[in-house]
């Protein structure tokens, strides 16, 4: 099967360049897919860079590293140092025992003699083999014990300030990108470990064998970077040559990888059938790869022709440095045993060159996410949450909203306007309006989620900003639409209301007679110890109703003075909805603060008080049967819902459906 616009779209650019896309990706996605989130915002950075510039940074990335394994496990980075030293000093010991194996073999009379003169520095090479050999396994070990305490480290570290921020910080786009990178970052600071070791290891064997050819021979030193010098530039073609492929394979493996996801996605089932789209989708999927395959032909080729210009250069310096040596052997200014010493030497260190250049580069890219972990830490503490403040009361009498303002950022209009209201003990308060209309915000501010932008909230005449947040949170209890799902057992899933308190089984009972889960608990395969999460083995499946009475459970459970309920009914079938209803109405009775939420208003009728939103304002508010005689925004609305329930397909059905009568 054929379509139109691939057709015109994947023939007009046939492959991939490095800045454009193939006309699949063209059509799908509008060019290159990349993701706009934290994890991805350095993918393509050290690209950027010149590899003299990612050295000018190496020191501080390295003093990052060091800082962070510091506190992870200070003996263990010890443990990295004395080995990174040791093979360095075994690496100048060897070199320098070679050049005297080199002196004895060298030297005139007889061969057996020539080897005995020979065996004491070959069982120091021996045995100079054997301690790098144990400082490589000392390395190893000291660097597998430390990578997963610095990942440990740099984790805590995160999640603590993840924690702690203001709800509006999460919310906050910009600030939300910063924590996706952030935690990538704490997978980098456990690569940059192995990373700073091969880097200061492969600098310490350079540093070693330089030291060595100037005690030998100062015109050495020259000799080693006229070899050097081509094949490092080599290395660095090579290496970031390698780099782009996998960074352009990157793209189109990516938006690859979300074309045959959909063939496999239950939501997008129906369609792939129904309206034929799989072969849609799947001439694209055909049409990328041809563009991916001519994408990797093409960087292989220009890798082979960086290769080849390399390895020419290298040759032309190897011949140069050889021929300079050969002059000086000639004219008697160098030691045979000395040349041949260098020519091991500078053979040895050439062939570090490209790793060094390859973990400088690794060790960059992951130096910047590591940059943003800091960037967190200073974020994270300008938009904490505030520590400390008065005691907030136990059982709190009146809480007020008192001409509270509220502006989302980015937006221009505000979400509150000058909002008052009363919430009293052993009241049920119902906030009702269209979407958009303020409710949730209002919720939000109670809660002190949010700090009003004007205006203030008082718990007992106390201004909310100046309680302990950590106290007026233990007073508040949330049962919202969309509360958290925990991916734990159905017992962890009601007593996480109550996190900083011990299990208690009674109060457990009790909030599973409150909530009706007595009989969905029972139908588990393991009763409480069920796991409720349908991705891991054993885990089951529960329905939108039945979760939404695990949540009043643990609402439940958590017994807070203040319950804030958004939406708690929403997945609840009509009986079970009133029923919910009356348990909540119950709390009232036992002194619970009951703030109400629902756009079903035959079920605020029974409402202590009603404040009805509108854009922002408050425009009404007083009880059901007083909104009702008003005939204003509510009453409209309240007739409206009942207007459903009112007309069947005859015009004749229930008046009274669901409680609802037009009156």
């Amino acid at each position: 099967m054929r379509f139109p616009g691939l057709g015109r779209t994947a023939g007009a650019r046939k492959g991939s360049t490095e800045a454009g896309a193939c006309g699949s990706e063209a059509l799908l996605f509008g060019g290159r897919l990349r993701w706009d989130l934290g994890f991805s915002r350095h993918e393509l950075a050290s690209l950027n860079l010149s590899f003299t510039a990612m050295a000018r940074r190496l020191p501080q990335v390295l003093a990052e590293s060091v800082r962070l394994a510091w506190a992870a496990d200070r003996a263990a980075l010890l443990m990295v140092a004395v080995a990174a030293l040791g093979k360095a000093a075994a690496q100048a010991t060897g070199l320098l025992a070679t050049n005297k194996v080199l002196v004895a073999l060298f030297a005139g009379g007889p061969t057996p003699g020539k080897v005995a003169a020979a065996t004491p520095s070959l069982m120091v090479l021996g045995a100079v083999a054997g301690f790098a050999a144990l400082m490589q396994s000392l390395s190893t070990a000291a660097t597998g014990r430390l990578e997963p305490k610095v990942e440990r480290v740099a984790t805590l570290r995160f999640l603590h300030h993840a924690a702690r921020v203001e709800l509006a910080a999460i919310e906050d786009a910009g600030f939300h990108r910063l924590l996706d990178a952030a935690q990538h970052a704490t997978a980098s600071a456990r690569r940059m470990i192995g990373y700073c070791v091969g880097v200061i290891d492969a600098v310490a064997v350079l540093i070693a064998a330089a030291g060595v050819l100037t005690v030998l021979n100062p015109v050495l030193l020259p000799l080693l970077g006229l070899i050097a010098v081509p094949r490092g530039w080599a290395a660095v073609r090579t290496a970031r040559r390698r780099y782009e492929s996998v960074q352009a394979w990157l793209e189109h493996s990516r938006a690859s990888h979300l074309l045959a996801g959909l063939f496999t996605q239950q939501e997008a089932a129906q369609e792939v059938r129904v309206h034929g789209a799989g072969a849609f989708l799947l001439e694209h999927y055909a049409g990328m790869a041809v563009a991916a395959e001519a994408e990797q032909t093409r960087l292989a080729g220009k890798q082979a022709r960086t290769d080849l210009a390399a390895s020419a250069l290298s040759g032309l310096a190897t011949a140069g440095t050889y021929a300079v040596l050969g002059l000086l052997l000639i004219g008697g200014g160098l030691p045979l045993a000395v040349a041949g010493t260098a020519v091991i030497a500078i053979r040895t260190t050439t062939g570090n060159l490209s790793a060094l250049v390859l973990q400088v580069n690794h060790l960059y890219e992951e130096g910047l996410f590591l940059k943003d972990l800091d960037t967190l830490h200073t974020e994270a503490d300008r938009r904490a949450i505030p520590a400390g403040g008065a005691g907030v009361p136990r059982e709190p009498e009146v809480v007020r909203v008192e001409k509270a303002g509220f502006s989302y950022p980015g937006r221009t209009e505000p979400a509150l306007h000058g909002v008052s209201l009363t919430l009293r003990r052993g009241q049920v308060v119902a906030l009702v309006g269209e979407n958009g209309s303020g409710k949730t915000t209002l919720a939000k501010l109670i809660a002190g989620l949010y700090e009003p932008d004007t205006g203030r909230i008082t718990w007992d005449g106390v201004d909310a900003r100046e309680l302990d947040r950590r106290q007026l949170f233990d007073r508040v209890a949330l049962v919202t639409q969309d509360f958290q799902r925990w991916p734990f057992t159905a017992r962890a899933n009601v007593v996480i209301g109550r996190p900083d308190s011990p299990l208690d089984e009674h109060a457990l009972d009790r909030a599973a007679d409150y909530a009706g889960v007595r009989r969905i608990v029972g139908s588990l395969p393991k009763g409480w110890d069920s796991l409720v999460h349908r991705a891991f083995t054993g885990g089951v499946q529960l329905s939108g109703g039945q979760w939404q009475r695990l949540g009043l459970a643990r609402a439940h459970y958590r017994s807070a003075p203040l319950l804030i309920c958004d939406e708690p009914t929403a997945a609840l079938d009509p009986r079970a909805e009133i029923e919910a209803f009356d348990k909540i109405r119950a709390l009232a009775a036992q002194g619970h603060t009951v703030v109400l939420i629902t756009h079903r208003l035959a079920s605020v009728r029974h409402a202590d008080h009603i404040y009805v939103l509108d854009r922002g304002h408050l425009i009404e508010e007083g009880t059901h049967p007083e909104l009702l005689d008003r005939e204003g925004h509510f009453a409209r609305l309240y007739r409206l819902q009942a207007a459903q329930y009112a007309s069947g397909p005859d015009g004749q059905g229930d008046r009274a459906a669901d409680g609802l009568s037009p009156r």
